[in-house]
C-alpha cells in the first residue's frame, strides 16, 4: 500500500493566510493539514500580503509532517491567476478550489500552473458547496487525473438549499452520502465540512463521530482547539487495530490452507472484507511512525 494511499487527513485546519501569528502558530499544531486560506479568511485589500506570507510559508520548510494546502480564490474571481503564480513555484501539497461546478475548472487551473512551476505533482482538492456542485459530482470527480479529494463545503449548502443548520444534518444528508458515494466510485478521498461553533465541543464531536460513520477521512476545522477531537475521531483505536490484525493473520492461515474464506470468532472473513483492515493498519502504523 503506498503512503499516499494511506495519508491521513483526520483534521484540515484552515488558516487565513493574511494572519502571520496564525501561520506561525500553526507549526505547533498537530493537525494532519493546514489549508493557509487566500479566499474568504482573506478581505480583498489583503490579498496580496497574504500571497507573499502564504508564498514564505510553503517555502520555510518549518510545518514538518504537516500537508500544506492552498485555498486559492474561484475562478469568476479577478485574484485567481495571481494566488497561482504566487504559490505555484513553491509546490504546496496541493491547490484546493472552491465553489467547482464545472468540469473545465481543473483543466484551467492545471494550464495556468504550468506557467509558473515545473514540478506537477500537487494534487487537486475541490469543494463542493453548490446544488450544481453536488449534481455534477461525478463528472468532476473524473474531470482531471491529478483531483484527489472532494472537500464538502457545509455552510455554503446550507445557504445554497434555504435549509437549516440542526443537530444530526438531516437537511443535506442526501448531499453528503452522494459526494462519498462518488468519492469512492473513482478512487477520491472525501472530507466533511466545518462545525463552526468552536467552543461547542459536544456538538462538534457528534458531528465528527456522526463523518466517521458515513465514510469521511477526515473534518475540516476553523479553529486549532477542534484538531485533537478530529484526530482522535478519525483514528481507529487500539482494540480496532488488533481486531484487524487478527482478521488479517485469519485470513492469511485460511489461504496458505487453500481455502477462501476464514473464521474468526463464529464470524465468516472473506477478502472483501480485508481491504479495510489493511487500510486500518497501514494508517497505524504510519501514525505511530510519524
Amino acid at each position: 500500500m503506498t503512503e499516499a494511499a494511506i495519508r491521513p487527513r483526520r483534521s484540515v485546519l484552515f488558516m487565513p493566510g493574511s494572519n502571520a501569528r496564525a501561520l506561525e502558530k500553526a507549526k505547533t499544531i498537530d493537525a494532519d493539514v493546514l489549508v493557509f486560506d487566500l479566499e474568504d479568511a482573506v478581505a480583498p485589500e489583503a490579498k496580496e500580503e497574504a500571497r507573499a506570507l502564504v508564498a514564505a510559508a510553503l517555502q520555510s520548510g518549518d510545518y514538518g509532517h504537516r500537508e500544506l494546502v492552498v485555498r486559492i480564490n474561484a475562478l469568476g474571481t479577478d485574484w485567481w491567476r495571481a494566488d497561482l503564480a504566487a504559490i505555484g513555484p513553491h509546490h504546496p501539497s496541493a491547490v484546493l478550489l472552491p465553489k467547482v461546478e464545472s468540469i473545465d475548472t481543473l483543466e484551467k487551473v492545471s494550464d495556468e500552473l504550468v506557467w509558473h512551476s515545473s514540478d506537477h505533482s500537487a494534487e487537486f482538492w475541490v469543494m463542493l458547496e453548490t446544488p450544481r456542485g453536488f449534481l455534477r459530482a461525478e463528472d468532476i470527480a473524473q474531470s482531471h487525473d491529478r483531483l484527489t479529494t472532494f472537500v464538502i463545503g457545509t455552510n455554503d449548502l446550507v445557504k445554497e438549499t434555504r435549509a437549516r443548520h440542526v443537530p444530526g444534518r438531516e437537511p443535506v444528508l442526501h448531499a453528503l452520502s452522494h459526494a462519498i458515494l462518488v468519492a469512492r466510485a473513482y478512487g477520491l478521498n472525501v472530507l466533511d465540512g466545518v462545525y463552526s461553533n468552536f467552543k461547542d465541543a459536544e456538538g462538534f464531536g457528534a458531528e465528527c463521530t456522526q463523518a466517521r460513520n458515513m465514510g469521511f477521512d477526515g473534518k475540516t476545522l476553523i479553529h486549532p482547539s477542534q484538531v485533537d477531537a478530529a484526530n482522535a475521531a478519525f483514528s481507529a483505536s487500539d482494540a480496532e487495530v488488533e481486531e484487524a490484525r487478527r482478521m488479517i493473520a485469519a485470513f492469511e492461515a485460511a489461504q496458505a490452507e487453500g481455502k477462501g474464506v476464514a473464521v474468526l470468532d463464529g464470524r465468516m472473513i472473506e477478502e472483501l472484507h480485508l481491504s479495510e483492515a489493511r487500510r486500518m493498519v497501514a494508517l497505524s502504523e504510519y501514525l505511530s511512525a510519524r
